[in-house]
């Protein structure tokens, strides 16, 4: 299937506008990096404590900022998940292992003493794990005329925190009148949990604690894993075609991933794990699509050695033009998708590939390909300017001139 045929664009004559767009995209990233002292690296990298809480409304951002700051040494950031499921993610430094526990019952304390009920003996219905619900209402049960046995108590309060944590409720629920759904529930259950709960406006969905060390590990490994990848990629492409080829694909995906990189630094993203996989994914992606441009300009090369580069460059384009549409068109609205409707967790990996897709796409033909054509041209031009002069001996030309004066003189 070819969307276009016969395509004559001359790609190359626009390449300045997309170098000098590469090179302001690159510097812009390059000094919000170093102004921001480097990749603002998610709980993966740099280590600590992020929780992860679900409100009942919009979450009071200043408000959990400001009470937990109190609590907690450190910088303390509180960031929006994503404002329709009212979720934030609280994050705390970490510099010291035993520090971990501390941060997290601090934050939970905090959350409770600020926006639950303080004071109240009551336990909070949204918060509660199996075992504590369990033991808090076996003998209420007990005395409210409901007999279950203690096997029968654990599956109670297994089923009513599955239908809490399902969405659309996701852990939290403002009524206990909403579990009357739940099988095993009937009003005198209810009444017990009425007495012997109380209901928090928010819910905590996860606790993530990433240590120091461990977190520099990763993202040491996270830098070998992808210069290996490019250095591979390298050898592979310099043994299958030239050296300036690898040369040229190599720096092209460089390009895209410090263009990527440097635009989370703009936009104040995170550098986590799934970002990673995503710049992975994005390097043999753009690699992909280099190889193919760069190989069709081989085969072109072996039929018309006497065309000019440029040419054979821009028609090898025009003939993968469809071929490239297609594959980076429907890879973009995958991505797309994924970005507007895959959630917190996909959206940093989702966000990285739409702004690789599109850096990738455009390098592949505007950074990759012109680097080819101008190491040509500049070794065609030392080749033109090389001129072979033949050594001459000192004196030669003298020495002829005498010679034909004595054979003159002999012939006399």
């Amino acid at each position: 299937m070819e969307l276009f045929r016969n395509t004559n664009f001359d790609f190359l004559a626009k390449k300045w506008a997309f170098i000098i767009a590469s090179l302001v995209l690159t510097a812009a990233g390059l000094i919000s990096l170093a102004v921001k002292g480097g990749p603002m690296y998610g709980i993966d990298f740099k280590g600590g404590t992020v929780v992860k809480v679900r409100f009942s409304g919009p979450p009071p951002v200043d408000a959990i900022r400001t009470a937990i700051g109190k609590r907690v040494a450190g910088e303390v950031t509180v960031q929006n998940f994503e404002s329709e499921s009212n979720e934030v993610a609280i994050g705390t430094e970490l510099k010291d292992e035993k520090q971990s526990d501390q941060n997290r019952r601090a934050i939970l304390e905090t959350l409770e003493a600020t926006f639950g009920q303080a004071g109240d003996t009551k336990l909070d219905f949204n918060n509660a794990g199996q075992q504590g619900l369990a033991a808090r209402l076996r003998d209420p049960l007990a005395r409210n005329g409901v007999q279950l046995s203690d096997t029968q108590v654990d599956q109670l309060a297994a089923d009513l925190l599955k239908f809490k944590n399902t969405p659309p409720r996701s852990g939290l629920i403002s009524s206990f009148d909403q579990l009357n759904g739940v099988p095993g529930v009937n009003a005198a259950v209810i009444n017990t949990l009425k007495q012997e709960c109380s209901l928090a406006p928010f819910s905590v969905r996860e606790v993530e604690i990433v240590g120091p060390k461990v977190g520099a590990d990763l993202r040491r490994q996270a830098v070998l894993a992808t210069l290996a990848a490019l250095a591979g990629m390298l050898v592979y492409i310099a043994f299958r075609f030239e050296w300036i080829y690898g040369v040229a694909a190599v720096v092209a995906v460089f390009h895209d991933t410090i263009i990527t990189i440097g635009i989370f630094s703009l936009f104040n993203r995170e550098i986590t794990m799934t970002v990673i996989a995503a710049l992975l994914t994005l390097v043999g992606y753009s690699m992909n699509d280099t190889i193919v441009i760069f190989d069709r300009i081989r085969e072109n090369l072996r039929v018309s050695r006497r065309e000019p580069l440029e040419d054979v460059i821009n028609r090898s384009v025009n003939q993968t033009l469809s071929r490239t549409v297609m594959t980076s068109g429907l890879t973009f609205l995958t991505v797309i998708a994924l970005f507007l409707f895959g959630g917190p967790v996909l959206h940093g990996f989702s966000f990285a590939l739409v702004v690789g897709i599109l850096i990738g796409t455009y390098s592949s033909v505007f950074v990759a390909s012109p680097i080819v054509l101008f190491w040509h041209n500049w070794a065609d031009g030392r080749k033109k300017t090389a001129v072979v002069v033949p050594a001459i001996k000192p004196g030669a030309a003298k020495e002829k001139p005498a010679l034909r004066k004595d054979s003159a003189r002999a012939a006399k």
